[in-house]
């Protein structure tokens, strides 16, 4: 990489650690109050604060995107949505870019998408804290191998769930889900034999889980497929202004109400069911990326 590209990565780098302080800091002032003050109407007045302070600063990240980038993001989008609604929002996962494409698709059109997060990630500096203040849930995140070991570690991430959607109840929420739970590579594309060209195995347990824990009150499934037509990008290359294109496409869908509040831990009829129903929207998925893959005609 040039010269001229690290000084470039360099001054977007610095801008968004300053855009993050910025917002941060009375974020967490929030925070505090909400802590400490445990009130109904101060617990609204302070949730209001937070979320409006989180999309200040998603909107701030977008913009500098958009003037320090040559980047065309094409999306392709008929979904009716709502500031105020309740959503489960699906995606396909290949890079840490993904979450910025998503937070500049849906930024102030629904509810601020709230991420399932590894425990570990609750230490980061300042990020922690604030996805902490704003009520993103921390999990777990166990192998099925150590959850076969102790079955006790899967009932724990369950009951976070739960806790978490609970909260979720009463606040406009749009929860975000990664089906595949890692991110895409070759290598764990071919470690699965994974039957998908474009995506690895859809992971049915935390959809069934949040369905579970508040299906009727979601209005809908926003399914989102993800496309970078050069090349999976890391966030260097973003900054560095090396991603020509991101395609996105965006599928509003009913949540079929056979699968609100199935046991999905303990019934095997009805996590055969989901499950099948959760690789044929994969399928579904691989096939619009076939076509986002495409170069232009």
């Amino acid at each position: 990489m040039s010269l001229l590209s690290w000084l470039r990565v360099a001054l977007v780098l610095l801008l968004v650690v300053t855009n993050t302080l910025v917002h941060a800091l009375p974020l967490l002032g929030a925070a505090l109050v909400k802590a400490v003050l445990p009130l109904a109407p101060v617990r609204r007045a302070c949730n209001r604060i937070l979320t409006g302070m989180a999309e200040s600063w998603i909107a701030v990240n977008s913009a500098m995107i958009d003037a320090f980038t040559g980047t065309c993001m094409q999306v392709e989008d008929d979904t009716v949505v709502q500031r105020d609604g309740h959503y489960l929002v699906l995606a396909n996962h290949q890079s840490w870019v993904d979450i910025l494409v998503l937070q500049k698709v849906f930024n102030r059109r629904i509810p601020l998408l709230r991420f399932f997060l590894k425990r570990q990630l609750f230490w980061v500096p300042v990020l922690g804290l604030a996805w902490w203040a704003l009520d993103f849930p921390f999990m777990g995140r166990y192998t099925r191998k150590e959850i076969a070991r102790n079955p006790e570690l899967g009932r724990r991430d369950m009951e976070a769930t739960r806790r978490a959607c609970g909260k979720f109840r009463d606040i406009p929420v749009s929860v975000m889900n990664f089906v595949e739970g890692t991110r895409f590579t070759g290598a764990k594309h071919a470690g699965q034999s994974s039957p998908y060209r474009h995506l690895l195995k859809p992971k049915s347990g935390g959809v069934a889980f949040v369905l579970d824990a508040m299906g009727e009150g979601l209005h809908s499934i926003i399914d989102v497929t993800i496309a970078y037509p050069a090349g999976r990008p890391s966030m260097v290359d973003l900054m560095a202004n090396r991603v020509p294109a991101i395609r996105v496409h965006v599928r509003q869908r009913p949540i079929p109400p056979e699968f609100v509040g199935g046991n999905y831990q303990d019934d095997r009829a009805f996590r055969a069911r989901f499950q099948q129903w959760m690789n044929g929207l994969w399928q579904e998925k691989d096939a619009v990326m076939d076509r986002l893959m495409a170069p232009p005609r």
